[in-house]
């Protein structure tokens, strides 16, 4: 039988004939979850048919007027359990008999209890009673026998069912010998009251019929006659009620499973299109009414599960084709015939049709499998769920026995299923081609058709990658992507250079435009090839970036255009203003590194693949953000300058030029990013081979770095513009502070300074981000600097004068420093800044303390000499604290400076304490005189009282004196040496040394005062006024005139 063709309205009445036999002549009660009512059923198949009134009711009278069927209860005494043991060993050899009571046995008839307890063999003619085997010596007999028991009328006949023990006459000695306990000896004597071979009752099992469901199983208890054992055990029965010569026409000419597969057919094909949510979501659950009359169909026809199971199937499979629906439904009903399945159950023309139902829905099912990307898309709900049904069932089909026995040529499914993607795949690309077709025939529109073609494509392969390809290769090991992509891409390459071969560098910008974007999409296409778990040799897109050679100088003009564009633009809207509360840059920046992140998305998305070329792109890309950035520089500037002359505010003024400064200097930073964003080191190890690495360097480093250089001096253009307004205030209040009355207190001088510079600053540090506000605080530094040296350049400054300056220079120094925040130190303390701070230290100190500062240096040369050119002279040195005494040993002099001349020398040595003024009641002391010696050896001690305070003053030292004593003239000056009192042993002592003796000796080399002047003694003699200052120079001046004499006799 053709599984494929459609009822004709004569198979589709007997069809309805047999549907309404079966509801006219049910049996059973019905079960809970069916419909009870058949004029429901009646209602329902009628709709299912498709049948008017009057059709219904010529054919419902036919079947009235039709025989009756046989009724019969097919009953199968399966087991019992716990009967009682009626033989001496304690066992029972059980048998049943069971036959049906034509009238039922009411509660309420008056001999009730006693027809209950009536025997089989008393109440059914013994040609209907029908007896089980006997199973021996057990208390559990199994049976498991069947029994087609007929009846009438199912109202009041009732099933009875007795079991026996069967006894066979057996001599005493062998009972004895089976004899266990007491209780068989009670036996014995039992059977020796009864009948010879008279079997023994066990109970029995009465049931009405009309009370049983069309199908039972079950457990029943076992009745007794008497209450003398109650509890007799229990008996498994399965029941079935069936027809038998159904007087129907389709019962009369066909298998009852082909009858029962066309009836599920018909019913189910109706319960499908009234499913609310559409076939495809149809589970397989039938309405009650439909279960229903399929049940009492199959049990009145008796029959099997298996023949039911296969009868679903045809049905199913059948429709599956027309109606598609969840093929879950198919997977349960395969399941079956394989648990189910044996061969010899079925008759040829079964095999045959079961063959061709597995041959169709495999054909079919391939079918759609060709076409799924249609008849599974992703934007109906579960479809994927469809899909992978649906290959679960093909897979489980091919491996069951049945399709191996029936389908001589067994079909090699992974090969089928490959094949039909392939070809499925081809017909899916060419109706999307002429879906999107464009209209009008022009390369414009050719590009984007294609590259609405190369998205469908694209998007295609993604489903395959991340959704379908998991399901095929878990159910045939196939790879659906690499089929899918393989396909595709060759597909996709020879139609894009079929409709590329008039492209040429003329082509119109629009032109251009739309390439661009089918290059790109190319690109992803070409980028999933990364997803094939294998490839054998090239693809067909290998090379496309060449079809795409003559566009690229286009799509580069296309990149600066627009950047340039939109630069300008950001300018001429642009207020210089801060755009956040946190930004110090306008909104010209935001803008133009959107610009500038184009071009580097440009780079990234043309990737490119001929290296030599590339590093052509790259270098054009570089230059032309180059080309951007100083067309900004200017262009900002020239914004600000505009809108200064608008508004004459000089406040405004300064601030856009902060601005200015500000973007400028985030420009910079945008180009210095550009080496990591563009990934110059790729570029070099891609172009290695092709390229020398020196003329990468030099041809985009050199273009980078000369941008950068013009943005610096930019920056620094606009620093010192910036400088330059604040200088000539400066300029102005130091002026007035080197000018302003010398009664006035440094502190106060200063004030209109600072409070400028803080004004100033501040706001500058506000407008400027932080690197910018640096530079122009060093170029203020240096300037600043330059004009305090100016005011400090007299020659005869005053004190007051120089302490103003240099209170000045002091709170300049922390002004600039700003705690860590402006200028490092390093950049602040300049040579000029040292040279400044200690001339004008030195030229507001006061006389006394200009006289301790050229003592100290005086020190410091001392301890800095090490040379003994005028000789040296050897003292000891201590301090007793508790007599606040000071005592000297001289203790000799050597290599002193012949000044006689019989070439030796009268030396003397003079001890004084210095300076004066710290010591001015301490008298200086000499030593005797040593004639003719220059190693004179003295040896004297002399004592001085002074505070130990005044050894710790800044300057305090002892100086030694050695003059060569001349009695006509002058002494001579031999040399002078400088011991500091600081370092006096004995000083920092609590308690006294304990002698002199263990004192260290201390060389002291003879010096001479420097021939060049000294600054100290500059500013001591320019203070006329002051006498202590003008005696000290004049002393000074006689030490270094004797040593300028002392010098010429030596060269002499």
């Amino acid at each position: 039988m053709d599984l494929s063709h459609r009822f004709s309205k004569a198979e589709l009445d007997r069809l309805y004939e047999e549907v309404l036999y079966t509801i006219r002549h049910r049996l059973g009660k019905p079960e809970p979850h069916q419909v009870a009512d058949s004029q429901e059923l009646y209602s329902y198949v009628q709709k299912a048919f498709g049948m008017d009134a009057k059709e219904h009711s010529v054919i419902m009278q036919q079947v009235m007027e039709l025989e009756s069927p046989i009724y019969c209860l097919k009953a199968t005494v399966k087991e019992a359990k716990g009967i009682l043991g009626k033989d001496v060993s304690g066992f029972s050899d059980p048998y049943c008999l069971l036959g049906i009571e034509a009238k039922s046995q009411e509660p309420a008839h008056p001999d009730h209890r006693k027809r209950m307890k009536a025997v089989v063999k008393d109440l059914i003619p013994e040609d209907q009673i029908h007896r089980t085997q006997v199973i021996s010596q057990t208390l559990s007999p199994v049976w498991d026998e069947t029994f087609i028991l007929e009846f009438e009328d199912v109202e009041t006949a009732s099933f009875h069912l007795d079991m026996w023990d069967s006894d066979v006459v057996e001599s005493m000695r062998h009972k004895l010998g089976e004899l266990t306990d007491l209780h068989g000896l009670k036996r014995i004597f039992k059977d020796a009251r009864k009948d010879k071979g008279q079997d023994d009752f066990l109970g029995n099992v009465v049931l009405r019929l009309k009370d049983l469901h069309c199908w039972n199983d079950q457990w029943y208890q076992l009745e007794p006659r008497t209450e003398t054992y109650p509890n007799r055990g229990d008996c498994h029965l399965q029941f079935l009620l069936t027809h038998k010569k159904r007087a129907t026409t389709s019962s009369r000419t066909q298998p009852s499973y082909t009858v029962h597969r066309h009836l599920l057919q018909q019913l189910v094909s109706y319960e499908i299109l009234q499913h609310q949510a559409g076939s495809i979501s149809w589970d397989g659950e039938l309405s009650s009414h439909a279960s229903t009359v399929l049940y009492l169909h199959a049990t009145q026809k008796d029959l099997s599960d298996f023949h039911q199971v296969m009868a679903k199937w045809l049905a199913y499979s059948k429709l599956y084709q027309s109606l598609e629906f969840n093929s879950n439904c198919l997977l349960h009903q395969i399941t079956s015939i394989e648990y189910q399945w044996a061969q010899e159950r079925l008759r040829p023309e079964q095999k045959a049709e079961l063959a061709e139902s597995f041959q169709s829905l495999l054909t079919y099912g391939v079918s759609l499998i060709r076409r799924y990307r249609i008849i599974f898309p992703l934007s109906v709900p579960r479809s994927k769920e469809r899909l992978q049904s649906l290959l679960r069932v093909l897979v489980q089909m091919c491996k069951t026995k049945a399709f191996h026995e029936l389908c001589t040529l067994s079909p090699d499914l992974p090969q089928m299923i490959s094949t039909a993607l392939k070809s499925g795949t081809t017909e899916w690309f060419h109706m999307q081609k002429e879906h999107l077709k464009p209209i009008v025939k022009s390369m414009e529109e050719n590009g984007k058709a294609l590259s609405r073609l190369l998205l469908e494509v694209i998007e295609d392969l993604q489903q395959c990658h991340k959704i379908w390809n998991k399901f095929f290769i878990n159910t045939f090991k196939l790879h659906i992507f690499s089929i899918a992509y393989l396909e595709l891409e060759s597909l996709v390459a020879e139609h894009v250079q079929e409709q590329l071969h008039e492209v040429d560098s003329s082509m119109s910008k629009p032109t251009a435009e739309s390439l661009f974007q089918l290059y790109m999409n190319l690109q992803e296409l070409y980028r999933m090839k990364d997803f094939l778990p294998r490839r054998d040799g090239p693809l067909a897109l290998s090379n496309f970036h060449q079809w795409f050679k003559e566009a690229v100088p286009q799509w580069l003009q296309k990149a600066y255009n627009t950047a340039l564009e939109r630069a300008q633009r950001a300018v001429q809207m642009d207020q210089l203003k801060p755009f956040g509360e946190h930004n110090k840059h306008s909104t010209s920046t935001v803008d133009l590194s959107t610009c500038y992140a184009q071009i580097v998305k440009t780079w990234q998305q043309l990737n490119w693949p001929d290296p030599e070329e590339a590093f052509m792109i790259m270098v054009k890309l570089v230059e032309d953000m180059c080309k951007i950035s100083l067309m900004y520089c200017r262009l900002i500037k020239e914004r600000a300058e505009a809108l200064s002359l608008s508004e004459q505010n000089e406040g405004e003024a300064a601030n856009r030029l902060c601005i200015v400064v500000n973007n400028i200097k985030q420009l910079r930073v945008l180009i210095l990013r550009l080496p990591t964003q563009l990934d110059w080191a790729q570029l070099e190890q891609r172009t290695g081979a092709v390229i020398d690495r020196q003329q990468i360097q030099h041809t985009l480093h050199h273009q980078l770095d000369s941008t950068v250089s013009c943005l610096d001096h930019e920056v620094r253009d606009v620093v010192q513009a910036l400088a330059t307004k604040l200088e000539k205030g400066i300029a102005r209040h130091i002026q007035e502070l080197s000018s302003s009355n010398n009664t006035k207190e440094p502190e106060d001088s200063i004030i209109p300074l600072m409070k400028f510079l803080e004004s100033e600053l501040q706001y500058l540090n506000e407008h400027l981000v932080q690197e910018n506000f640096k530079s122009l605080l060093t170029l203020l530094w240096h300037h600043t600097l330059s004009v305090l040296s100016a005011a400090a350049a007299p020659q005869v400054p005053s004190a007051q004068h120089c302490k103003r300056l240099h209170c000045a220079l002091k709170s300049l120094e922390l002004c600039f420093y700003g705690e860590g925040c402006g200028l490092p130190l390093e950049i602040l303390h300049t040579a000029a800044f040292q040279s400044l701070e200690t001339h004008l230290a030195l030229c507001s100190a006061s006389s006394r303390k200009l006289i301790q500062k050229y003592f100290s240096n005086r020190i410091k040369q001392q301890l800095d000499t090490s040379s003994e050119k005028f000789g040296a002279v050897t003292i000891k040195a201590l301090y007793r604290p508790s007599e606040q005494k000071l005592r000297v040993e001289v203790l000799n002099a050597a290599n002193l400076i012949p000044l006689d001349s019989n070439g030796s020398s009268d030396p003397f040595v003079q001890l004084t304490l210095e300076p004066r003024h710290e010591f001015p009641e301490v008298v200086a002391r000499t030593t005797q005189c040593k004639r003719n010696e220059l190693h004179p050896l003295f040896d004297e001690a002399f004592d001085f009282l002074i505070p130990p305070e005044k050894c710790r003053q800044e300057g305090a030292c002892l100086l030694l004196t050695v003059f060569d004593y001349d009695t006509l003239g002058s002494n001579d000056l031999e040399g002078e040496a400088f011991f500091p009192l600081c370092h006096l042993p004995g000083l920092n002592d609590d308690e006294d040394e304990a002698d002199m003796g263990r004192v260290p000796q201390t060389r002291l080399p003879l010096t001479h005062p420097k021939p060049t002047g000294d600054e100290i003694l500059r500013l001591l003699e320019s203070r006329k006024g002051d006498k202590e200052a003008q005696a000290f120079v004049k002393l000074r001046k006689q030490r270094a005139k004797q040593s300028k004499e002392t010098q010429s006799k030596e060269a002499e």
